[in-house]
């Protein structure tokens, strides 16, 4: 039964493209953030939203990016790094990524009051999804390493990025959105106040920083076993968490 989820899986993901995190992922890190947000900015944000939380709107640019109205953004889901973990694709690719992307609806949201609300609505559902994107593991190109190699879960043939996407956070645990709010959101003030510290640009540096790791634990054809998934899920729960406390205080400072 376990193999044949795993097979199914794989088989959405090859046919859906790559996307970052699942649904209960993103869904995940917008909750954390909505419990952190400042009930004015919150009650001000869901007005742009026809009233729905952020959370309704975590996956929406998975979900729009290949169609042809929003197919420009296809490419804005990842982002590049130097030697030194610093932001590059930016720069150098026409297709745009994640921390461009990411400034560029943060700059038009900052004078949100003259935008029209469509304008102002679709800038929100941008940082609301990039903002986790830009944490997920291996959305984060380095210049001499792919995730983009098979290996082998439970048996199954799948790809490394693919496990990231679906398989490490659920093999420990099976929660839903809410859980991991209720798990992961216990920081003191002091400890969200040093999360949120910086900008997209240094908190994609971080995480390049801290997720490297990821391609030291696993190469191509290796079995990720146990222990793999034990060092993993970890990593993948505290990059949820930060995402979700960064986007809170990126939604804090524009709508307050």
């Amino acid at each position: 039964m376990k193999k044949t989820l795993i097979i199914i899986i794989s088989f959405l993901v090859l046919s859906q493209g790559i996307t970052a995190w699942s649904r209960t992922e993103h869904d995940a890190i917008a909750y954390i953030a909505e419990c952190n947000l400042k009930p004015e900015v919150k009650e001000r944000i869901e007005s742009y939203l026809g009233g729905y939380s952020i959370v309704y709107f975590a996956s929406w640019m998975d979900d729009y990016r290949r169609t042809p109205e929003f197919l420009f953004t296809d490419g804005w889901h990842m982002g590049a790094v130097d030697e030194n973990f610093q932001n590059t694709e930016a720069v150098h690719s026409p297709r745009g990524d994640c921390v461009l992307a990411l400034e560029e609806a943060i700059k038009k949201l900052k004078n949100y009051q003259s935008l029209d609300d469509s304008t102002v609505a679709v800038n929100l559902k941008y940082v609301i999804h990039l903002t986790g994107d830009m944490h997920c593991p291996t959305h984060v190109n380095y210049a001499d390493l792919r995730s983009f190699f098979n290996v082998k879960y439970n048996g199954v043939t799948m790809m490394y990025h693919s496990v990231w996407d679906y398989g490490v956070l659920r093999h420990a645990h099976t929660w839903s959105y809410t859980e991991y709010q209720y798990q992961l959101d216990r920081c003191s003030a002091e400890e969200k106040q040093q999360i949120m510290q910086g900008n997209p640009r240094n908190w994609f540096a971080e995480s390049a920083k801290d997720c490297v790791v990821i391609y030291e634990w696993a190469k191509a054809d290796d079995e990720l076993g146990v222990d793999y998934m034990n060092k993993a899920h970890l990593l993948g729960e505290n990059q949820i968490l930060k995402a979700g406390y960064r986007l809170a205080y990126l939604l804090n400072k524009l709508f307050e």
